[in-house]
């Protein structure tokens, strides 16, 4: 759907000064009556697309680099806006779920090595911390792994870098997508033809054969555009539009940082 330059402007700052973000409380506390009440919900929000661009906002740093967190936890709520697209779809957030996980359990296992050598090492500091370290950003990750020689490039490994790559290429298809979604007007493509175009322009390009049949199943049972006014808690099309367009820019800006770092690391091609 196609709005005016002054539409756009006026909707962030609707967005700037918190009326947008009432809208995102407001699916949150449906969700939470519905689920503690004894009638069956007819829509679960668990997807908050609030809460999603609060971490995509938060992850960009200086020097092109994105933190590892923020990153993460805007995995959380796609993986949560995948799940909400069927059961096919919910799949596919289980394969991303897993790859969130192995960085999780790579920085936890970090955080703990970082902890036992200070209590080793009796530290005189106080308080001891073990914020920081390896697994902090998208960069200081790649050049750790680097350096440990964790990260091969003729074979396959489990690392950070390999396991972000997978999540990278995700990212732009997602992004994608919901950028098309927001352009498209309501009368044009579908939402299921929208991602399967995008699906293919991206992620299909590393998928076998049978993973993309699959992908083609799910594409078939997306819900109509109607259903994503009611995810993103709009109360007009226009609202939706602006929604979407700030979440894929954010996105946007997660993944250009991100692609940056592969390229300069020579890591685009992980196997």
């Amino acid at each position: 759907m196609s709005i005016a330059p002054l539409e756009i402007y006026l909707l962030r700052k609707l967005v700037t000064y918190g009326a947008l973000d009432q809208q995102w409380q407001y699916c949150l506390k449906v969700y939470i009556h519905h689920t503690t009440s004894n009638s069956s919900p007819f829509f679960c929000q668990k997807f908050q697309a609030g809460d999603l661009l609060k971490h995509l906002q938060a992850a960009p740093v200086l020097a092109n680099d994105v933190l590892l967190k923020p990153y993460l936890a805007s995995w959380d709520e796609l993986i949560k806006f995948l799940k909400t697209l069927g059961p096919i779809m919910g799949l596919v957030s289980q394969e991303i779920e897993s790859k969130t996980s192995i960085i999780r359990k790579l920085a936890q296992k970090e955080e703990e090595d970082i902890k036992r050598l200070l209590r080793e090492r009796q530290s005189e500091a106080g308080q001891v911390s073990a914020e920081g370290g390896a697994y902090v950003s998208v960069r200081s990750m790649m050049e750790a792994e680097l350096a440990r020689g964790l990260v091969d490039f003729t074979q396959l490994t489990v690392s950070g870098c390999r396991t972000l790559l997978r999540l990278h290429r995700a990212l732009l298809w997602l992004q994608l997508f919901l950028q098309s979604l927001a352009d498209e007007d309501e009368g044009g493509c579908s939402p299921a033809q929208l991602c399967r175009d995008t699906y293919r322009l991206t992620l299909a390009q590393h998928h076998t054969f049978w993973v993309k049949q699959a992908a083609e199943l799910a594409f078939k049972a997306m819900p109509e555009r109607a259903f994503f006014h009611r995810l993103v808690c709009a109360k007009t099309p226009v609202e939706t539009v602006i929604i979407l367009h700030m979440v894929s820019g954010a996105i946007g800006e997660v993944y250009n940082r991100t692609q940056l770092a592969l390229e300069e690391h020579g890591m685009l091609a992980l196997p």
